[in-house]
């Protein structure tokens, strides 16, 4: 079996992404106590099934994916403990953020992604977490996130749900049991044929408009969701956005900030800049470039009425070898 298939079916690995970075962090098998182990060498070398495995470095497997790490990195910078808090993750993907602040102590995480069906089911299943997906974080309203929060933890149901699906009695009833029958039957409350066509017409008519999903519903909360609690401001903001500057972003953050609240961003510089000053394959490569960035972002939450507290290196290195920064802003009390 590939390497980094085994990791990922051996629950080493949460995604095939994660195992490949463990395979370069480090990667050995054998096939029984007292045999020399093997070093894997690349995503594609083959290891045996059951086979014992041994990672050389586990750090990438603390989190669902290596943002934790990232975010992990720079809550230590910022001295921010997140023990209790209310938080809202936006670019939740995978839930590598999600995962770190929950370890942390956070006690609920609304993550908020543009995507669909990205984040780990671990996290999808933890009741202190709120997954909207299809949201672009830069058209947030609170209104628009609590409304997309309630159809996360809801369902929808048929507002006629008690519809009788039981076909009616058969007319000619007393035909049954050898076609005996005396004076005395009663067929009145048989059902006449054409009644039973109309049945069958209406039961199939329903069945074509629940399959188009034209029929009338009503939102309500899970059974397992129904005590969930929304906040109607966040104590913390983080998040890890791709293909979109944080400057577009920031005005539609401030307002979901609780007062005194924190906002703790990843800042990628390839978002930041004009494409000219983007080397190939997506990667900034000009170290001078990098203040120009941080002004822009300082910039852009003051503007927004943000006080910075910090501007920290991100901890791990982006895809590629990108260099990441991570702004540390705060809402006035």
């Amino acid at each position: 079996m590939r390497a980094d298939v085994f990791l990922v079916e051996g629950g080493h690995a949460a995604t095939r992404s994660q195992a490949q970075r463990l395979i370069a962090a480090g990667v050995q098998w054998r096939l029984a106590e007292g045999l020399p182990w093997n070093k894997v060498a690349k995503n594609g070398d083959d290891i045996p099934r059951g086979a014992q495995l041994q990672l050389l470095d586990d750090s990438e497997t603390r989190y669902l994916s290596r943002g934790g790490l990232k975010l992990e990195g720079a809550l230590a910078a910022c001295g921010l403990q997140v023990t209790g808090l209310h938080c809202l993750d936006l670019g939740q993907s995978t839930g590598g953020f999600t995962d770190c602040l929950l370890q942390a102590g956070a006690a609920q995480v609304v993550g908020v992604d543009v995507g669909q069906g990205q984040l780990h089911d671990r996290l999808r299943q933890d009741v202190r977490v709120v997954a909207v997906e299809g949201l672009n974080a830069r058209h947030l309203t609170l209104d628009a996130l609590l409304d997309a929060c309630e159809e996360a933890l809801g369902e929808r149901v048929e507002l006629d749900p008690d519809d009788n699906d039981t076909l009616p009695e058969a007319p000619y009833a007393w035909m049954r049991n050898g076609g005996m029958v005396d004076d005395d039957y009663d067929d009145s409350r048989d059902a006449k044929e054409h009644e039973i066509e109309a049945f069958k017409a209406e039961r199939s008519a329903k069945a074509q408009a629940r399959a188009e999903g034209q029929l009338p519903t009503q939102r309500r909360r899970r059974a397992d969701r129904r005590e969930v609690q929304l906040p109607m401001a966040f104590d913390l903001v983080t998040g890890d956005l791709s293909f979109i500057s944080l400057t577009l972003v920031l005005p539609a953050l401030v307002p979901l900030l609780a007062p005194g609240g924190d906002l703790l961003m990843l800042v990628k510089p390839q978002f930041e800049l004009q494409p000219g000053q983007v080397g190939k394959g997506g990667i900034v490569r000009d170290a001078s470039l990098y203040p120009q960035v941080e002004q822009r972002i300082r910039s852009a939450c003051a503007q927004s009425g943000l006080q910075v507290v910090g501007w920290h290196d991100s901890a791990i290195v982006g895809g590629d070898g990108n260099r990441e920064f991570f702004i540390h802003a705060r809402r006035a009390a």
